[in-house]
Formats: C-alpha cells, structure tokens, sequence
C-alpha cells in the first residue's frame, strides 16, 4: 500500500477532486482548499474589519498590525478570487481602490463572529491548560536533565 494511504475499513479512496466530504484531508479538496483560505489568520482579520465598512488598501494596512503589504496583496486577491470581497477601482487620480465585503463574505463574517465569542468565552480555561501544559513539560525537562 503507498505510503500516506488509510488502512481504515471506512475509507474510500476518491480520485475526483470535486468530490470532497466533510474533513477530507486530501491537499486537492476544495473544501479544504476554501478552509485553509478562509481560516488563515490574515483573512479572518481582513473579513473581520470589511464586515464594518468599505475599506482602501492603506486603511486595511494599517489596521492589521505585523501584515506586509505583499501579504495583504495576495490575501485580498485571494479572497476577490473565491467571491468573498468585491474590489472596485475609481478612475481618479491617484486612482482609488475600495475593498467591501461581498454577500457571500457577510455570511462567513458570522461564521467568524462565533469563533470568536468561542475564543472569548474559554480564554481562561485554555490559559489555564497552557499553563499547565508548560509547567508538565518543564516538570519533563528535568527529569531528562538530571
């Protein structure tokens, strides 16, 4: 059997990429594709300020601290790309670029909204669970060294 395949009685290989369920792991699902897109730290930020208002690249710089612009390029034309934020060029000088979130983003701005309130409403415990984890692991560390 090649190396990587499953061995479990449930699977099924599926060589059709369009075909894809729920947790597929295959690097060639678009479900995972849209997950790994939509869940990376910068596009989560960029869809969290957009489902506020219209922003220009400059003021969506500014706000996401530690982006680089090249990253905020690729992120905001990856996300004009899978039809969550709508770009619009005015013909001005200097020319004058408005991103917005499309309907479709508006929808995964909620998606993103419970997330969060997740996060908020078990900071404490996690905090508590990293403390403990580090304690463990240093507990580890010298029993090795000693």
């Amino acid at each position: 059997m090649e190396e990587g395949t499953s061995k479990s009685p449930g699977y099924t290989p599926v060589t059709d990429p369009a075909y894809c369920q729920k947790w597929d792991p295959r690097e060639d699902c678009d479900v995972r594709q849209i997950l790994d897109r939509v869940a990376d730290k910068w596009s989560l930020l960029v869809i969290a300020l957009l489902d506020v208002r219209s922003l220009r690249f400059t003021e969506l710089k500014r706000e996401i601290d530690g982006i680089s612009q090249r990253m905020l390029t690729v992120t905001l034309r990856q996300l004009e790309r899978d039809g969550l934020v709508r770009r619009t060029v005015y013909p001005v000088v200097p020319p004058r670029v408005d991103y917005e979130l499309t309907p479709l983003g508006a929808t995964l701005h909620d998606t993103i909204e419970a997330l969060v309130n997740w996060t908020e409403e078990h900071r404490q415990e996690i905090a508590a669970a990293r403390d403990e984890y580090d304690r463990r692991a240093a507990a580890e560390a010298e029993l090795v060294d000693a």
